[in-house]
């Protein structure tokens, strides 16, 4: 069995200081989590992406701490060697901060080590009374989902020069109020590698090129279940969701054909009991 991950060993997982890059992949299920951590990632990330490949929603912000807080125990059942991060929704951390601390344990005792939010400097106040309640934050900075309409969109962040100053002091900011690590998302890699240099904690790309820390991707992506239109930033490694319907297909059409199931895939009576029940010829 691997060893544990912790949350000190990522913090402390600097490439330039020389360590391997953390890899870190969503799940939000138990035989999810279990592929994920026999594929030997650093991190699950319990998402709230879940809602939009597993929920059916079209954005993030329809999910719940309740949601998130029944997916992360699925996962965390199943004892994975990754360390376990819950997404924190949003509205659970923005209006105070006992409200942040209270929905944060709820997410801890459905088995998180962790809880990871979005947003720079506004959410100092909330980092800092989680990490004064003993529980680990995780950053997010960037591109930041739950900021779709006040972005205008999914928009890349910090394309000019004082737009990626200020990533540069939010990440500063966030790695002082106590982040063990920081969520890089949708930045040019020039600025991911800024951010990166700047702060003594892990930094986790996701659209922000090659020089973070570690990369994340969510499962549906990388497996490609998902089918809508992906971001340029992801890489498909595999087509599950064609595998599937072209399985599920050909069991439909056996059924209909009356070819399964066959006789291998049946039940027998005990010896005697078809002539007894006057079922005879069925063994």
């Amino acid at each position: 069995m691997a060893k544990k991950c912790t949350v000190p060993a990522v913090r402390d997982r600097k490439v330039a200081r020389g360590g391997d890059p953390l890899v870190m992949l969503t799940a939000y299920d138990a035989p999810g989590a279990r592929m994920v951590d026999r594929a030997g990632a650093d991190m699950i990330l319990v998402g709230d992406s879940v809602a939009m490949v597993v929920l059916g929603y079209d954005d993030t912000l329809q999910v719940t701490v309740e949601d998130i807080a029944h997916h992360t125990a699925a996962v965390a059942r199943t004892h994975p060697s990754a360390l376990v991060i819950a997404d924190m929704p949003w509205m659970s951390y923005h209006v105070s901060t006992a409200d942040t601390v209270n929905n944060a344990a709820m997410l801890i005792r459905a088995g998180a080590q962790a809880v990871k939010l979005e947003g720079g400097r506004r959410r100092i106040p909330m980092i800092e009374a989680l990490v004064a309640a003993e529980i680990p934050v995780m950053g997010h900075i960037g591109l930041t989902p739950q900021s779709v309409h006040a972005m205008g969109g999914y928009k890349v962040q910090g394309r000019d020069v004082e737009a990626a100053l200020d990533l540069v002091d939010a990440a500063k900011a966030l790695a002082h109020a106590g982040c063990f690590s920081i969520v890089l998302e949708g930045v040019p890699a020039p600025v991911a590698a800024m951010v990166t240099e700047a702060v003594e904690v892990s930094t986790i790309g996701i659209g922000a090129g090659p020089d973070c820390d570690g990369q994340v991707l969510v499962f549906h992506d990388v497996l490609g279940l998902e089918q809508r239109v992906l971001p340029k930033f992801v890489r498909r490694y595999a087509g599950l969701f064609d595998l599937g319907v072209a399985a599920l297909t050909e069991f439909a059409g056996d059924v209909r054909s009356g070819e399964f199931p066959d006789a291998a895939e049946c039940y027998r009576l005990d010896d005697g009991a078809a002539d007894a029940l006057g079922l005879y010829g069925a063994a």
